[in-house]
């Protein structure tokens, strides 16, 4: 009996700990759109850059997903969604709220 509660104390414990890290994808999204990205991107269809969904199903269970989209939107690029060159928004977007938009795309 007391191995089932401890089972189902260290399992809230879990539920609790990934709440508090799930994004808030409203706060995401409006970030998303303050910072200039859902002039190029949307959740459901490509627009000039990819769709988030598709961004999203690409990466899904790639564990270095998320450090490596940070610093692409950082630093821009091309190549991997087509021709079209993502500029870099490292200059005008502080890291966090990158890191933010990033988990909530990665989150869809």
């Amino acid at each position: 009996m007391k191995a089932l509660l401890l089972t189902i104390a260290a399992a809230g414990s879990m539920l609790v700990a990934a709440q508090a890290n799930a994004v808030d994808a409203k706060a995401a999204e409006a970030l998303a759109q303050k910072s200039g990205c859902l002039a190029c991107h949307s959740v459901e269809k490509k627009v000039i850059g990819p769709a988030y969904k598709d961004v999203a199903a690409k990466y899904k269970g790639d564990k270095g997903a998320e450090a490596r989209l940070v610093a692409k939107v950082k630093a821009g690029g091309s190549g991997v969604w087509g021709p079209m060159a993502m500029p870099a928004m490292g200059a005008q977007v502080k890291e966090a709220d990158i890191t933010t938009v990033v988990q909530w795309v990665l989150s869809l």
